[in-house]
């Protein structure tokens, strides 16, 4: 099976997954950003704490 056959096998399992980041010290999910706000996140570089 490729990919997109698994995924389609599998579509009544999935679930929306919200995205929340921290904005100006509280918790906002990133789908109510704006296109400007969106397209900055997106550039934004992932860190990983060790």
């Amino acid at each position: 099976m490729n990919q997109n056959e698994i995924l389609s096998t599998l579509q009544s399992k999935r679930q929306k997954c919200i995205v929340y980041t921290r904005v100006m010290g509280y918790h906002r999910p990133v789908e109510s950003f704006n296109i400007g706000k969106t397209g900055e996140h997106k550039q934004r570089k992932q860190f990983i704490q060790r």
